[in-house]
C-alpha cells in the first residue's frame, strides 16, 4: 500500500491516508501501479511515473555528466480527461485575490500581455478526486505555491493552513 502512496506522491496527488509513501519502490512495480490507478479511476494512462523515477535516480548520482540530449525528440499522442470548469469561478477567485497569492501572500510574479496579473487557480480537493469547481474549494496561487501544493512534502500542512486562514473555504 505504501508503494501506491509513493506513486500518488510522484504524480502530485494526495497519498493514501495513514500510509506514508514508501522510499524504495521497485522500478518494475511503478508502471503497474500507475496503470492500476488509471483503470480504477476510469482514465487513460499517461505514463509519467517511470520518467519521474529515472529523473529522481539520476539526480541522486554523485557525478552526472552533461548529456547529449536529442535534437529531434519523438512525439507521443496521448488521450487525457479534462473537466469543464466554470470560468465564473476562476474569474471570481482571481479577482478576489487582488493579485496576491493566497498561499505566500506575495504579489503575482508577473503580468500577462493584457496587463492582468498572473496567478493560477488550484482546487484544494482535486476535481479528479471528486472535488467541486466552486469558490469554496479553489484558491489563487503563484506558480511556485501551485507546484508546492502538488509536489511539496508539506502540502498537507499548507492545505490545513488554507482552511484555517481563508474563510470562504469548506473542506470537502
Amino acid at each position: 500500500m505504501q508503494n501506491i502512496s509513493y506513486v500518488y506522491s510522484v504524480l502530485g496527488r494526495q497519498w493514501i491516508s495513514g500510509l506514508k509513501p514508501a522510499k524504495n519502490v521497485g522500478a518494475n512495480v511503478l508502471p503497474i501501479i500507475e496503470e492500476l490507478i488509471s483503470q480504477h479511476e476510469g482514465s487513460a494512462p499517461v505514463p509519467l511515473i517511470e520518467f519521474e523515477e529515472k529523473v529522481s535516480k539520476l539526480r541522486r548520482e554523485a557525478r552526472l555528466p552533461t548529456p547529449q540530449g536529442n535534437a529531434t525528440p519523438s512525439k507521443q499522442i496521448k488521450e487525457s480527461t479534462s473537466f469543464s470548469r466554470d470560468p465564473k469561478v476562476v474569474a471570481w477567485v482571481l479577482k478576489n485575490s487582488n493579485g496576491i497569492c493566497e498561499s505566500c501572500n506575495e504579489p503575482a510574479p508577473f503580468t500577462k500581455p493584457d496587463g492582468d496579473f498572473y496567478l493560477e487557480v488550484h482546487h484544494l480537493r482535486r476535481l479528479a478526486d471528486g472535488g467541486s469547481d466552486t469558490v469554496t474549494n479553489a484558491v489563487a496561487v503563484c506558480p511556485n505555491c501551485h507546484r508546492r501544493l502538488h509536489y511539496g512534502n508539506d502540502r498537507n500542512t499548507v492545505l490545513s493552513t488554507f482552511y484555517r486562514t481563508v474563510s470562504r473555504l469548506v473542506k470537502e
